[in-house]
């Protein structure tokens, strides 16, 4: 017949994995330890990394809220200026034009009619 084998995997908190395989018809036991060390960090680069990123906590939390505050403004922009230029292309149609921009005028319009740009000190 057959062999029969049974094969027990082992791994620790360190990352060791412990195999152990016993032929059951012969009663032959051999385990094998295997260790990856090679690409790890040591506990000492673990630390400098740790002591890094809570030297630079409170610089990514400043500039995150600087991002915050930007976005925050473009936002309320938007909600300013979107209804101002909504009405500017509504006034540019003309009462005669249901849907707002007439397809063959470009926005620019360079009709004359609609609403006027000027320049603001």
């Amino acid at each position: 017949g057959a062999s029969q084998i049974t094969v027990c995997f082992d791994m620790d908190a360190n990352g060791i994995l412990n195999v152990s395989a016993e032929d059951k018809t012969t009663g032959q036991k051999n385990k094998i330890t295997i260790t990856n060390d090679k690409g790890r960090l040591s506990k000492e680069e673990i630390e400098k990394i740790l002591q890094e990123a809570e030297k630079y906590k409170a610089e990514d939390e400043e500039h995150q809220k600087k991002v915050n505050a930007f976005e925050d403004k473009m936002k309320e922009l938007e909600g300013i200026c979107n209804p101002i230029i909504a009405k500017m292309y509504q006034g540019a149609a003309g009462p005669d034009m249901a849907g707002g921009m007439d397809r063959d005028r470009s926005p620019a319009g360079g009709s004359g009619a609609g609403p006027k740009i000027e320049e603001v000190d």
